[in-house]
């Protein structure tokens, strides 16, 4: 009988993939369709044997008015006649949809996942269980082929995987919660007949006969006319989709091992060297940007194999270019390195020197500001302690070169002009760095020493009616440098606030 044998197929699977454990609170998400009200049904017959507590999770998307408020009394009620309890909630997907600028799927998914979140973490749950199909798998791995995936999107929906990052990130991070799918080797008639044998009258979505929506218009249009090509289309890209998680399973265990040693992780960004990348073979190097990504964005939605070239191209890039990416995702070749960062981090990525500054996260100098000489001066994101100092001759003099990085310099007072002022930089800013002969362009100055274009304006200029004297950080100007002659010397130095 269909009951038995869809039941026993569910449980191997179950338990060749350890998808469930004894006595552990799950959350089941149930639309109320065959896929979902099947699997709730399998389910709570095993609850007894297992000690598995289960709670139902629906979510009403208010885009069919009436006929979703059926649906959500439809699934409390069925969870009711269980003896399983039940949170119903209910989000405005295209209000919320209209807002983020996305798809009307894109919202709803996103939408799902976080309320699917929430629950799981008000009843302590750390697995979600999600009625996915084997159809539901063909049509991912197909969508994942138009939209340019590489090998890690052919893999398509695994029985167990993280849950999605959406609003709830930071709390899905924390909870370690799960995605599971017991129905993956189970197709979309299999339920049905399920359900008509246990008689549970599954609701029918009639958005699922909308065009509009791409994963419709696969099931309904594209699929079919590849059977007429290949009737067997769906079990060739059911394998295309194993041994694609095969090969990438294997890259990925490589490319872990790799990790450590190439990348670096600070304040949110990811860091990867160029160089020792620049050995790898190119399978390697996407997946460790592929990796990179996800500890980023916290998962590769949206993210598909043209976007990971782009990345990988900025190896071989001269410095300062830059890749902007779905999500707001932001990626900038440096120094012997590629950075890639969150898009809400794109106006200060983080960067550090040795003294610890993240120079892109220094807020901008708007306009200038007169430095109280003695005294302490507040800016944006900085203190300014300013000092004179009456020296003894044959003290030794102040080498600021060898301290590039340091918040603190010293200067002649004496060859200093009218008033000490701090500014960001401007165009055409010139000066002489302490050492050289000639004036240099700012601007020159800052490429030369490998200062990255998003930190650039970050960094404080101070100046003197004269002209610049000091870029905070880097170098002072070789006209106003303590030399033997020097008997009262300017003490400058800047503290970073706490944002």
């Amino acid at each position: 009988m269909v009951k038995l044998e869809l039941g026993r197929r569910v449980r191997d699977f179950v338990q060749r993939h350890k998808l469930i454990l004894p006595q552990e609170e799950m959350v089941v998400a149930v639309s109320g369709g065959a896929d979902s009200v099947s699997l709730l049904h399998i389910l709570t017959a095993w609850q007894e044997e297992t000690g598995m507590k289960l709670h139902v999770a629906h979510l009403d998307h208010q885009l069919r008015a009436s006929e979703s408020a059926r649906d959500a009394e439809y699934v409390a009620d069925l969870a009711a006649s269980l003896g399983v309890p039940v949170t119903v909630g209910r989000r405005d997907v295209a209000a919320y949809g209209r807002a983020r600028g996305c798809s009307t799927e894109e919202a709803a998914r996103e939408l799902r996942y976080d309320f699917l979140a929430e629950v799981a973490g008000d009843v302590g749950a750390r697995r979600v269980v999600i009625g996915h199909t084997r159809d539901d798998q063909v049509e991912t791995v197909l969508m994942h082929i138009l939209r340019g995936s590489g090998i890690s999107g052919l893999r398509g929906l695994g029985p167990c995987s993280p849950m999605p990052l959406c609003r709830s990130g930071l709390q899905v991070k924390a909870l370690g919660l799960l995605v599971i799918r017991p129905l993956l080797d189970v197709t979309r008639q299999e339920t049905l007949s399920y359900c008509r044998e246990h008689q549970l009258a599954p609701r029918v979505d009639s958005s699922n006969l909308c065009r509009s929506f791409l994963r419709n218009r696969l099931r309904l249009e594209l699929l079919p006319l590849l059977r007429t090509y290949n009737p067997n289309v769906d079990q060739a890209l059911l394998r295309l989709s194993r041994i694609a998680s095969d090969d990438s399973s294997f890259i990925e265990q490589e490319a872990l091992k790799l990790c450590a040693e190439l990348c670096r992780s600070e304040c949110g960004s990811l860091h990867l060297d160029k160089e020792k990348m620049a050995f790898l073979p190119a399978a390697l190097q996407s997946r460790l940007i592929g990796l990179a990504v996800v500890e980023v964005l916290g998962d590769a939605r949206d993210i598909e194999g043209n976007h990971i070239e782009a990345i990988r191209s900025l190896l071989t890039k001269p410095v300062g270019k830059e890749v902007s990416l779905p999500r707001g995702m932001v990626c900038q070749s440096r120094y012997g390195e590629v950075v890639i960062a969150g898009g809400e981090r794109r106006s200060h990525v983080p960067c550090r020197t040795e003294v610890g500054v993240e120079w892109g996260s220094v807020p901008l100098l708007r306009e200038e500001s007169a430095l109280e000489v003695p005294g302490e001066t507040l800016l944006p994101g900085w203190r300014v302690l300013a000092n004179t100092i009456s020296r003894h001759t044959g003290t030794t003099p102040f080498r600021h070169e060898e301290n590039r990085d340091n918040l603190v310099a010293e200067f002649d007072l004496h060859e200093l002009e009218g008033g000490i002022f701090v500014r960001r930089r401007q165009p055409g800013d010139r000066f002489q760095p302490l050492g050289m002969r000639a004036h240099k362009k700012l601007q020159d100055f800052m490429v030369d020493a490998k200062i990255p274009s998003l930190w650039r304006d970050r960094i404080p200029v101070v100046c003197s009616s004269g002209g610049i004297i000091w870029l905070v950080g880097w170098r002072i100007d070789d006209s106003v440098k303590v030399t033997q002659a020097t008997r009262e010397l300017l003490r400058l130095e800047f503290t970073r606030l706490p944002s």
